[in-house]
């Protein structure tokens, strides 16, 4: 009767292990439906249209997404299109881009804060109906100066008082534009000795004669945030409104609006922490000064952690959700280092992408014994950690193109190149051993010269001598000539992100671009997007913005090679 009980105990183990390596969002949410308040999940990703996504965004996408999948719920896409002064067309159209390229999968909804404006107002009109609101006259600085602080209760509005008949007469005509814009708003009544100052009778609609991006000019007085956030979960029937931690202050509005407005069984809002990555750009006020003043060619350039600018420089979505599964949810802020993100593109493309030769910084190599005018078509395998990728055919001649670091006239110890006698394997080819150079008139090598020995061929079965150093090539006859681009952080990461006057401190190393590369002559053909292991050089991806046909530009996506190590 001993072994039974011995079972049940570890089997107890093993679930607490398993409750305890749930985060605290999934916790909470399986306490919810366990206790009958809700049985469904449903969560929404609201970003607002005024600018392009970065990776802090993409861990929200991908939460509330995950989230949604592990609990056979749904999850809605919409946008928080309150504010007209700041939307562009432009960035809704970036926006459902990058959503559809991480893969969260909204099916048929989505929507817009927008198509609830109508709701909204109803909404707005039931609280003063009630006497839950107020159409104030003071300015904004006026109730800036009443609101207090938080050692100084609130003072009240003189207009606090007005009667409903009055209140609803007021912001009827504030809805037919009868006032200019600051000219009178809608408060909520709710408390102006708060300890929390956004209970301190908080606007809810303001006047802004614009014309809205999805609304045209149907209304000139528009919700604010607060007011319309949890309308928008409520009507959408979200059941977890995940948000990051700066709003958990608003909590007791978003509770206070959803249950004034009479919305039965409101969704929960619950807060987790802002992704912060050391040393990046992310605000937008930054990156379009960086954008109008020309620094960065728009705001997907690779040199930022805009979704659109980790894809043109070669991200996957595999990488960016390892990632975010690696970073975790977490209730308090903290800085993730940026090479944890580098870790987890070179970790998803090693064994996927074909190890491509390109030669960066060329010089000629001669093979003074190999036959003029010869070419052979030599067999190498495309990834030498993953043989199901396969193997190609690589043209091989006389004179190839090699890096101009591979090759030194005095090296120093454990330089295993070409140096002047020394033999080393030509990858996927032959043995060569360096007989000399050839300089110019400043003393630059300009072609080294060297010998092969026609037994060593790879996959020849040669077991002869050995040799410490594989170089790469690329045959000058049939090589393509392209440009590639080398990324370092667009910000001086010695020297800070910002400086004493606020501006960003700028890396003028940020961007170097080589215009003399040679590769291959299968990556002519390369498409935008496509990525590819560039021989002790990077993983490389083909740019979308500026290549043209036949003519590939790569942008490097990172580099073989880092200091970052995953601890176990």
């Amino acid at each position: 009767m001993e072994k039974p009980v011995e079972m049940a105990a570890g089997t107890a183990g093993m679930a607490e292990a398993a409750e305890s390596s749930k985060n605290f969002i999934e916790q909470e949410i399986e306490k919810d439906l366990a206790e009958g308040v809700y049985d469904h999940v449903q969560t929404r990703f609201p970003p607002e249209p005024n600018g392009y996504l970065h990776i802090g965004h993409a861990k929200s996408i991908l939460l509330n997404y995950g989230l949604a999948k592990k609990y056979g719920g749904k999850f809605n896409f919409r946008f928080d299109d309150t504010n007209p002064t700041k939307e562009k067309t432009e960035f809704v159209e970036s926006i459902i881009e990058d959503v559809k390229w991480l893969g969260a999968d909204f099916e048929d909804r989505l929507f817009f804060a927008s198509d609830y404006f109508e709701t909204m107002y109803e909404c707005a009109v039931l609280l003063i109906k009630k006497g839950k609101a107020f159409v104030c006259d003071l300015s904004a600085d006026e109730i800036k100066a009443y609101r207090g602080d938080f050692t100084t209760p609130g003072k009240e509005s003189p207009y606090r008082n007005r009667s409903v008949e009055e209140n609803l007469k007021l912001f009827e005509e504030m809805k037919e534009g009868k006032y200019a814009d600051g000219e009178k708003v809608l408060r909520a009544k709710i408390d102006m000795a708060s300890p929390n100052i956004n209970m301190r009778d908080p606007v809810i609609y303001r006047v802004a004669h614009m014309t809205h991006h999805n609304t045209g000019d149907k209304w000139c007085i528009y919700p604010m945030y607060d007011f319309a956030h949890p309308i928008e979960d409520a009507v959408e029937h979200i059941t977890h409104s995940i948000c990051t931690l700066e709003f958990e202050d608003h909590r007791p509005l978003y509770d206070w609006v959803v249950r004034e407005c009479e919305f039965e069984n409101p969704p929960r809002q619950i807060e987790f922490a802002k992704l912060y990555l050391t040393n990046v750009v992310t605000g937008k006020r930054y990156i379009k000064k960086l954008v109008e003043d020309g620094i960065v060619d728009g705001w997907d350039d690779p040199r930022l952690v805009s979704i659109a600018a980790l894809r043109r420089r070669g991200y996957t979505p595999e990488s960016i959700q390892k990632f975010v599964d690696l970073v975790g949810v977490a209730k308090a802020n903290s800085s993730v280092d940026y090479a944890l993100l580098e870790y987890c593109i070179r970790e998803d493309l090693k064994l996927k992408k074909p190890r491509m030769m390109a030669v960066l910084d060329p010089v000629k190599l001669v093979i003074d014994n190999y036959p003029e005018g010869q070419t052979e078509m030599l067999t190498v395998p495309n990834n030498t950690e993953n043989e199901e990728l396969g193997s190609r055919q690589v043209p091989f001649s006389r004179v190839l193109y090699i890096e101009r670091e591979d090759f030194m006239e005095e090296p120093p110890k454990k330089y295993f190149r070409l140096f002047p006698g020394n033999e080393v394997r030509l990858f996927g080819a032959y043995f060569v051993t360096c007989t000399g150079c050839e300089k110019d008139a400043d003393g630059n090598v300009t072609v080294v010269h060297a010998t092969y020995d026609p037994e060593t061929k790879s996959g020849s079965g040669f077991i002869g001598r050995k040799v410490k150093g594989t170089i790469h090539w690329v045959s000058v006859p049939t090589a393509e000539k392209v440009e590639c681009r080398l990324y370092e952080n667009i910000v001086d990461e010695e020297k800070g992100k910002l400086n004493e006057d606020g501006t960003l401190n700028l890396n003028p190393n940020s961007l170097t671009v080589l215009k003399n590369c040679y590769v291959e002559p299968a990556l002519k053909d390369a498409k935008a997007y496509d990525s590819f292991q560039f021989m002790r050089s990077g993983y490389f991806c083909v740019d979308s913005k500026d290549s043209t046909e036949n003519a590939p530009v790569f942008n490097r996506i990172v580099s073989l090679k880092s200091s970052f190590r995953l601890e176990k």
